[in-house]
C-alpha cells in the first residue's frame, strides 16, 4: 500500500552522510539513470528501479516531477516473473518422455545428469517467454530537512534491495530508525553503551 492509501506499513531510515548541496540539481538525472526497465518482452525473470509515484509506468518522469514541496517523492518498482513450481513440474517431465522417446529411437538408453539440467532450462526459458511478470510499486518519500526517508514496506526481501539500489542511485547509505537506533541518537554523548545493558521486560 502507498502513502495515499488509508493505511500504509512503514519503514522509516534517516541518512548517514551529509548530503551535498550538489546533489539535488542532479536529482533527476540520478533517478532516470536508475530507473525501472521494463521486462515485458525478455525472458529476464526480475527487474526493479525508480518511476514516478504518481503513475507506476512512467519511468522519465513525464506525469509530474519528483519534488513534492519541502519533499522529494518517487516509487521503486519490482516486476517479478515466476513459474509455478507445478507447471515447471508438468513441462519438463512432457519434455523428458519426449527426450526419452527420441533417444530409444536413436538406440540410446541414457540420459546423463547434465542433459537433464541442459533440458531444465530450456523449459524454463521456455516457459518464462510466456509468463507475464508481476509488478510490485512501493512508494518513497525523502525530508531532505529531517534528513528522514521512508518507505513503504517492511518486507525483510524489499528492504535490502531498497537499501541498496539508494545507495547506487545517490552513493548514500540509509540506516534504519529501529527503536534500538533512536535510542542511540537522544541518549546523551557517552552513554549510548547502556542500550545494550537494559534487559527485555516480560508482562504476560
Amino acid at each position: 500500500m502507498g502513502f495515499l492509501s488509508s493505511s500504509v506499513s512503514l519503514t522509516r531510515y534517516r541518512i548517514v552522510e551529509d548530503i551535498p548541496d550538489s546533489l539535488w540539481p542532479r536529482l533527476p538525472d540520478l533517478l532516470l539513470e536508475n530507473a525501472f526497465a521494463d521486462i515485458d518482452e525478455t525472458r529476464d525473470e526480475r527487474s526493479f528501479g525508480w518511476v514516478c509515484i504518481d503513475n507506476m509506468l512512467d519511468n522519465e518522469w513525464r506525469t509530474a516531477p519528483p519534488y513534492k514541496g519541502e519533499y522529494v517523492a518517487f516509487a521503486l518498482r519490482l516486476d517479478t516473473r515466476r513459474i509455478p513450481a507445478a507447471v515447471m513440474k508438468k513441462h519438463y517431465q512432457i519434455a523428458l518422455e519426449e527426450l526419452t522417446r527420441k533417444n530409444k529411437q536413436e538406440g540410446k538408453s541414457f540420459i546423463s545428469r547434465s542433459q537433464k539440467q541442459e533440458l531444465r532450462e530450456q523449459v524454463k526459458l521456455r516457459l518464462l517467454g510466456k509468463t507475464l511478470p508481476v509488478p510490485a510499486v512501493f512508494d518513497v518519500i525523502w525530508n531532505p530537512a529531517e534528513n528522514r526517508v521512508f518507505f513503504a514496506s517492511t518486507q525483510k526481501k524489499m528492504l535490502p534491495l531498497f537499501e541498496e539500489h539508494f545507495t547506487r542511485t545517490f552513493q548514500l547509505h540509509l540506516e534504519p530508525l529501529t527503536p534500538y537506533f533512536l535510542a542511540q541518537n537522544v541518549l546523551p554523548e557517552g552513554s549510548a553503551g547502556l542500550v545494550n545493558e537494559y534487559e527485555p521486560a516480560l508482562f504476560v
